[in-house]
């Protein structure tokens, strides 16, 4: 996308962007009298409602966080948090995406499929590839009180998800004889707690050198007034920024610059909650590579057209991801309506052998090209906001706490696939789900711990009988046994067939562990 267009994509795309700005409103001084009428004027004066009562170093803490606001910026996120909607997106304007499948689909593919794994294999040993895994989130929906990547995880030994990144990452660098650097984006919510864990597991065995913990931004929340809430008499209730706010972050961090300085060329980007990611997969770096693509995404195949997984689409043209709770609500204007006036879903379009033509779910796996991030912070780049009610502590006008069951408060995020629109080149690969997916995000039932466990142990059993080993299983088909596979024991399928005699023969209900 050329540079015009990139700036007419921010400023329409739900109307509202990130962006760094030059506006004469950002606050240079300490004139507290100029302070109350920059408020006065952008309609914050409440920031300073309890002024009176606070120490000087309170309010010096208060000063600081006003000084960071650019009151341009705020001003055009309370227009965002007033509308009632979201422009609505025509389908019209909405296309299926092509992608290159799991195995290749003719010889002509199958070649390039080689060549690209060779190409991968070779920036990975020359330490051209990076780590980045974004770890901002509690393990609260998981019933854990901490960082969620230190939530354990694995069936049989109970690593931690930071554990098993850890151990692919060196086994990577085993493998590859190079290193492989990887950085951690945080939030202020369990940045000091996840640099503890680090410390205190001594990195992993990955060395401090090579590990950057790091933190993401924050935005203010918001009233449904468009308000800047409270937490308390002298701090402004924030929130992270989403995980779009890695791009900045990866700039105003130094973490890129430290990727410039040891020739790392790409990213390879995950989601805290996924202990299946192929963390360093040579196919999907050779493929990006070949392309010439600046940022590529992994999808699966969605197993049913309502599936609750962004969607992958053209968008006049530009690669983008639209979201379910939007996607699977909009109509198709191709299709005939029904007797009684309405219109099928955009989603539910099939093709002639009844394949969903809007097929390819988002999974917040990316390679990113350092050189793609380098340019957009350069530029100045803008990613378009999105907002959510949630329960926000506050305190009202007269200081007291506030704490709602209900939502009670905006809150305002970036997400990391509104960057597809602005890279020049971008590819999807879609993946097998079994073999790379298995988010975690809740305590029981769908997407679970119980099914993250389930698919751990069903790949591992998968694996090993792919190289002729027999694995218990029960008359429903279910593996009837516990298995685990580490990092070092195998990174892929393929490395199982070599080490056959440190496997031995399984029992129905036994525990294996391999390392």
């Amino acid at each position: 996308m050329k540079n015009a267009e990139r700036n007419t994509w921010c400023r329409s795309h739900q109307g509202l962007c990130l962006r760094q700005s030059e506006s004469p409103d950002v606050m240079v001084n300490r004139d507290v009298e100029e302070v109350k009428n920059l408020l006065e004027k952008y309609h914050q004066s409440h920031l300073l409602a309890f002024w009176g009562e606070l120490s000087p170093t309170q309010r010096d803490n208060l000063l600081d966080q006003i000084e960071q606001l650019d009151f341009e910026e705020v001003s055009r996120w309370v227009r965002f948090v007033l509308e009632n909607t979201s422009p609505e997106i025509d389908s019209d304007d909405i296309a299926p995406v092509s992608s290159y499948s799991s195995e290749p689909a003719d010889p002509g593919q199958r070649h390039k499929y080689a060549e690209a794994v060779r190409l991968g294999e070779r920036l990975i040993s020359a330490g051209k590839v990076a780590a980045f895994v974004v770890a901002g989130g509690q393990g609260t929906r998981l019933g854990f009180d901490g960082p969620k990547g230190n939530f354990p995880i694995s069936p049989v030994k109970q690593k931690t998800f930071f554990q098993i990144f850890a151990e692919t990452i060196a086994a990577a660098g085993q493998e590859y004889e190079t290193t492989c650097p990887w950085y951690i984006m945080t939030s202020p919510l369990n940045h000091d707690e996840t640099v503890e864990i680090f410390n205190s597991n001594d990195f992993y065995g990955l060395g401090a050198e090579n590990v950057r913990i790091f933190q993401q931004g924050t935005l203010p929340n918001f009233d449904s007034d468009g308000k800047i809430l409270l937490a308390d008499k002298s701090t402004m209730s924030r929130s992270p920024d989403g995980h779009g706010g890695s791009l900045k972050a990866l700039h105003q961090s130094g973490a890129l610059a430290d990727m410039k300085k040891r020739g790392i060329e790409f990213i390879s980007y995950w989601q805290v909650d996924n202990p299946l990611v192929n963390l360093f997969d040579p196919l999907f770096i050779g493929l990006h590579a070949m392309d010439r693509a600046e940022m590529s995404s992994k999808a699966v195949i969605k197993t049913d057209c309502m599936e609750k997984v962004g969607n992958f689409c053209l968008r006049k043209e530009d690669l983008t991801v639209i979201e379910y709770s939007e996607f699977n609500e909009m109509e198709d204007n191709e299709a005939p309506p029904s007797p009684d006036g309405q219109r099928p879903k955009l989603a539910e379009r099939r093709n002639p052998d009844y394949s969903l033509v809007f097929r390819l779910g988002s999974i917040a796996i990316h390679i990113i090209s350092t050189s793609f991030v380098e340019r957009l912070n350069a530029d100045g780049f803008c990613l378009p906001l999105h907002k959510a009610s949630k329960k926000i502590p506050h305190i009202d006008a007269t200081g007291r706490l506030i704490e709602s069951d209900k939502p009670n408060g905006v809150k305002l995020e970036t997400f990391i696939f509104d960057a597809l629109p602005l890279a020049t080149k971008s590819i999807i690969l879609d993946i097998l789900r079994d073999q790379e997916f298995a988010p975690t995000k809740n305590a029981t039932g769908v997407d679970s711990t119980e099914t993250t466990k389930q698919m751990m142990v069903a790949r591992a059993a998968e694996w090993l009988e792919s190289a002729g080993v027999v694995v218990p299983r029960k008359p429903d088909g279910s593996v009837d046994c516990l298995l685990e596979i580490a990092p070092s024991f195998a990174l892929k399928k393929a490395d199982v067939k070599a080490k056959l005699r440190r496997i031995p023969q399984i029992k129905p209900g036994e525990t294996l562990y391999l390392a």
